[in-house]
């Protein structure tokens, strides 16, 4: 016997996709990684098998993360994925989903149709979309549907999105392409520019979570790291302190910086006032760096929160806008 399928609400995210499904919370968390068998076209694995092969596969055997800068790159690769987390969600009885999906608050048309193509190809009855910032509020809990000025920053694997938010609507927002990968992308050039190493993308990510900071810390931290040196090409290994973190994280950090101050001069003096007096609210797996939250505090003179479980803030706020469906329409 068929049934209508849930309401699900997906976190649609460059690095990881969260899904949410009403009464049962967050039911899927995996990386947005897929493998391919190139001659065939076939789906090898999806999520955190998919991710271990990521720099590690024969030639025939492609590893790629199909969403890029919080857009979908790769249109049938992303519709695969979809589907696999679709079913893997919803099980065999169950079809045709409504599904809301979050998108960042500057994409164009296109690509908001991409989206939706992709997730009614992957079997969803109905698609939503929702933007990041929004859901992220949402999802940390702000009431968004009274007439006063909340601050959110989403920093996510792709973008880093930024909004003010009153009425339930955005008043002044902006999408960064700058936040978890292009930190990542700093620790590579950083480290081959001042050791001559090679590493990969898995390893400047294990050293931005382990020891990665942008705020001088107490007591310095320090990681082993190996690689291949540029000049003989053979393994090296690195010992790199989190002091080093700061310089090569401190670049992409003031883009977001400078992206909030831009935005708050774009706000309404009566909106500003709101936002001194509540603080500005940081969500997504790119604010757990260490000393985001003081940086960009020194730098505003704004009270600078995180979110309770910050890495699905958005997935929680989809699910929960999907619960309220009419009042949000």
């Amino acid at each position: 016997m068929f049934k209508w399928g849930q309401d699900i609400g997906i976190d649609l995210g460059t690095a990881t996709v969260i899904a949410y499904v009403k009464g049962k919370g967050i039911v899927l968390r995996e990386p947005s990684v897929v493998a391919v068998d190139s001659n065939t076209g076939e789906v090898l694995a999806v999520g955190k098998e998919a991710r271990k092969m990521l720099g590690r596969t024969p030639g025939n055997i492609v590893a790629t993360r199909p969403l890029r800068e919080g857009v979908i790159s790769n249109y049938t690769v992303t519709e695969k994925m979809l589907k696999y987390f679709i079913n893997k969600v919803c099980g065999r009885f169950i079809f045709a989903p409504r599904i809301m999906i979050c998108i960042p608050s500057r994409v164009t048309e296109v690509e908001k149709k991409a989206v939706v193509d992709a997730a009614t190809q992957a079997g969803a009855r109905k698609v939503y979309l929702i933007e990041e910032p929004i859901a992220a509020a949402i999802g940390a809990g702000i009431d968004i549907s009274k007439p006063c000025g909340n601050m959110v920053v989403d920093i996510g694997g792709g973008t880093t999105d930024i909004a003010v938010i009153s009425l339930g609507g955005s008043v002044a927002s902006t999408s960064l392409k700058v936040a978890g990968d292009k930190f990542d992308e700093y620790i590579i050039k950083y480290i081959k520019k001042k050791y001559n190493v090679i590493i990969g993308e898995r390893t400047a990510e294990d050293l931005k979570v382990n020891i990665g900071c942008v705020y001088p810390k107490i007591q310095d931290t320090e990681m082993d790291i190996r690689g291949r040196g540029m000049i003989d090409g053979l393994p090296k290994t690195v010992t790199i302190h989190s002091s080093e973190m700061i310089e090569a994280l401190m670049e992409p950090t003031m883009m977001i910086v400078d992206a909030v101050h831009s935005i708050l001069e774009k706000t309404p003096p009566e909106l500003v006032a709101d936002i001194s007096n509540k603080g500005i609210y940081m969500t997504g797996g790119g604010c757990l760096v260490d000393g985001l939250d003081k940086l960009l505090q020194e730098k505003t003179g704004i009270n600078v929160m995180i979110a309770q479980d910050t890495v699905s803030c958005v997935a929680l706020g989809t699910g929960k806008a999907l619960d309220n469906l009419d009042s949000i329409k």
